[in-house]
């Protein structure tokens, strides 16, 4: 077999295992937008930990782009707006701890640090 068509054929094998390699766009910004929408909560209700470990988790698994900081940001904003409506319902530092140790596990599988995602 020639070097060319062997080198053809390892091509065509690797390209769908690397697509497929490669986060899916809507369910990782999905979980980002839960992740502001935690961080909002979090911030409405005087959770800073909570806060702060939101942020953490944004800065470590979300790709550097406008579209990601965006969905955080809108998100973050209307749950803070959600619950300064209804103080009397915040959540506990535990349960809010839990959300974000839940979503923390969701955004490794979907973002893995160091890995970039699809603009």
């Amino acid at each position: 077999m020639s070097r060319t068509l062997l080198l053809s054929l390892l091509i065509l094998v690797s390209g769908p295992v690397a697509a497929d390699s490669d986060p899916d766009p809507t369910a990782a910004l999905a979980a980002i937008g839960d992740l502001g929408r935690l961080n909002g909560q979090a911030l409405a209700c005087r959770q800073t930990a909570s806060a702060s470990q939101a942020k953490t988790l944004m800065i470590r698994h979300a790709p550097k782009t406008r579209r990601y900081g965006e969905v955080f940001e809108e998100r973050t904003s209307e749950a803070f707006l959600a619950q300064g409506r209804d103080v009397a319902a915040c959540p506990s530092a535990e349960v809010l701890r839990g959300r974000l140790d839940d979503l923390s596990l969701r955004l490794q599988s979907l973002l893995p640090v160091g890995q970039p995602a699809a603009r």
